[in-house]
């Protein structure tokens, strides 16, 4: 095996919408990634206080939240989210439908109620764990410091980009890098060997990490990232190929430092 690199790196600023493509990023001990799902969009029957108590709303399971595994069409959206200015924009199809910031309640009114009103044009996949529609509130502040990934401990996610390739392979059909929503992509590596990591530390860059464990996954990897689609089987296909439903690593971050591209991965 050759020397693991850092191929590409993404955060996805809210919860289960699209990846930021970063040349760099700040990983923290005790956080793991700020500015990562550090929003989301809460149906409002799990609210329990005034919708404006949302920005520091703390971490809550998927289930609570609008997500493309219960919504796929919300994988045809298109977002990108500026952290300076704390603005968030979003498109259709390329048409610009939404501009708002995320730091003023006029905003965030703003974008709660366009969430709300395009999940009332979709349909819930059969088995959505929230299939009825009620109101979504933007959750999450624009400092950066909240974070609702699918599990709570905190984490960063890695894939090779080897594992990629072979799924590609046995899917006979190109499997887009973004239905796995990685944080961190390492070329270099032979298929499959991340799995071989978990329980070591690492330097990545100038931070410490120690690969934890293997990532389950469920049906959000076969909604196609362009269309919001169901097109590929492929959990069933990861079970009959790879005997198993899993891709990539989590780690958790133990010493704060910058990884960019290029970085090597090495043991300790």
């Amino acid at each position: 095996m050759t020397t693991p690199t850092i191929k590409q790196l993404f955060t996805y600023p809210i919860k289960g919408l699209t990846p930021q493509p970063m040349s760099e990023l700040d990983l923290t001990s005790g956080h793991g990634i700020k500015g990562d799902r550090a929003f989301a969009l809460i149906f409002a029957d799990y609210i329990e206080t005034e919708k404006n108590l949302t920005e520091n709303l703390p971490w809550m399971s998927k289930k609570h939240f609008a997500v493309q595994n219960d919504w796929p069409a919300l994988a045809a959206l298109s977002c990108e989210y500026e952290p300076e200015t704390a603005v968030l924009t979003v498109k259709h199809q390329g048409v610009e439908v939404l501009t708002a910031a995320t730091n003023t309640a006029t905003g965030r009114d703003r974008i709660s109620s366009f969430f709300t009103e395009y999940l009332a044009s979709i349909e819930p996949t059969k088995e959505a764990r929230h299939p009825q529609r009620s109101p979504l509130y933007l959750a999450g502040n624009s400092s950066g410091e909240t974070r609702y990934p699918d599990r709570e401990a905190v984490h960063i996610s890695l894939l090779s980009q080897a594992t990629l390739d072979q799924i590609t392979a046995r899917a006979g059909s190109h499997i887009n890098v973004d239905r796995f929503r990685p944080n961190i992509v390492l070329e270099g590596m032979t298929p499959w060997s991340e799995f071989d990591l978990i329980g070591q530390q690492f330097q990545l860059g100038n931070a410490l990490i120690e690969i934890t464990a293997r990532i389950g996954r469920c049906v959000n990897i076969e909604v196609n990232p362009e269309t919001g689609d169901r097109d590929i089987a492929l959990l069933s296909l990861l079970q009959q190929e790879f005997g198993h439903a899993q891709t990539g690593v989590l780690a958790k971050v133990i010493n704060s430092g910058q990884v960019k591209l290029g970085d090597v991965l090495t043991g300790v």
